[in-house]
């Protein structure tokens, strides 16, 4: 039987307030779990880490009616570093082991399986063919177009490239996720001077793509994704591809050093509490939650840690976004999309605002 993503998993106690951050730690496993709800818990910081203990519930009740087995899955990683493997491997809610019982049925990932070879392969096309239209690929790393770069593994004795597997899979999945900045728009391994000729996945496979972009992807972007997937179905996207629920904000807007740029006061240099905008932070051109999400179990992110965003989310990161440390107006070559919306934020600089 097919696996179908359900409007509504669970019943018991319906909360429409979720918002207002009244509802206890203990009650969050009998939130009735609706769409609104689902994204409120996904954007609220107050529940990061804490999502493990209101969605898997409602999983495993789900996936308890035989009609409705864990999709598999089958993650593939070309050129790329391994970053985004690592990062969702450091996530705490759920954890690892939480993610491959509860969420998925992992069927193929070289990071992390036992079969090697010829009988890792097997099974990775086993799955494509019998689960056509249903299993999810997630694609870590670039895609280069240079196909001797980038060879996944060889058949009959011939070099199979990550171009040829990752069209091969795209006309079979139901969904493809691209994980993490290469996957998602090339990124550091398309950039200058790119001799593999490395494009992010979309423009590979000429399919739509959900991208979950990050150098790397913070692990509740890439679990909160897949959960969306697998209750509610695609998630809304903005104009690059990403879901709305994790980037449909900039970094700018609820930046911890806000305060500082809506006065006129900036840092003169690095170490300087106040905001980095003139020592090239690009967190005004940059879509992602981070100031309220936060890295590394919830405790920090680039700007606490006193260094300016560098854009890691943006298509064309690196390189449309360095030098890092100098404003994006200062550089040439800026898209106009950025230049555009670099100039709206720098219109509303108060006069006369300067670091005391």
């Amino acid at each position: 039987m097919a696996w179908h993503p359900q409007l509504s998993i669970a019943h018991s106690v319906s909360f429409s307030h979720l918002s207002q951050n009244t509802l206890k730690y203990d009650q969050l496993a009998e939130v009735h779990m609706d769409l609104k709800t689902y994204i409120t818990l996904c954007q609220d910081p107050k529940y990061g880490g804490r999502l493990a203990s209101v969605v898997l519930p409602k999983l495993r009740e789900h996936f308890k009616d035989k009609e409705n087995q864990k999709p598999p899955v089958i993650w593939l990683e070309t050129t790329g570093c391994s970053g985004n493997s690592v990062s969702l491997w450091n996530s705490i809610g759920p954890d690892l082991g939480q993610i491959l019982k509860d969420l998925i049925d992992l069927r193929y990932w070289n990071f992390l399986m036992a079969a090697q070879d010829d009988q890792a392969i097997e099974v990775l096309h086993r799955t494509a063919t019998s689960q056509k239209d249903r299993f999810i690929l997630v694609v870590e790393g670039a895609i280069a177009l240079n196909e001797k770069f980038t060879v996944v593994h060889r058949q009959a004795g011939q070099d199979i490239s990550a171009l040829k597997i990752v069209r091969y899979l795209g006309e079979y999945a139901k969904h493809v996720m691209a994980v993490g900045t290469c996957a998602a728009f090339g990124g550091p391994s398309a950039a200058r001077p790119n001799p593999f000729q490395s494009v992010g996945v979309e423009e590979a496979i000429k399919r739509k793509v959900i991208n979950v972009s990050g150098c790397p992807a913070h692990p509740d972007w890439i679990i909160g994704t897949l959960g969306h997937l697998l209750m509610f179905g695609k998630p809304e996207l903005e104009e690059n591809g990403r879901p709305q629920i994790f980037y449909g904000e900039t970094v700018h807007l609820r930046c911890t050093r806000r305060s500082f740029f809506d006065r006129g006061i900036f840092a003169q240099s690095l170490g300087d509490d106040e905001c980095m905008f003139r020592l090239g932070c690009k967190g005004p051109v940059t879509g992602a939650d981070c100031p309220t999400r936060q890295w590394n179990s919830y405790v920090s992110w680039p700007v606490e840690a006193n260094t300016p965003c560098i854009g890691c989310t943006n298509p064309g990161f690196p390189d449309q976004m360095e030098p890092f440390f100098e404003p994006l107006p200062e550089r040439e070559e800026t898209p106009t999309n950025l230049m555009n919306r670099w100039q709206q934020v720098r219109s509303r600089i108060p006069r006369g605002g300067s670091r005391p």
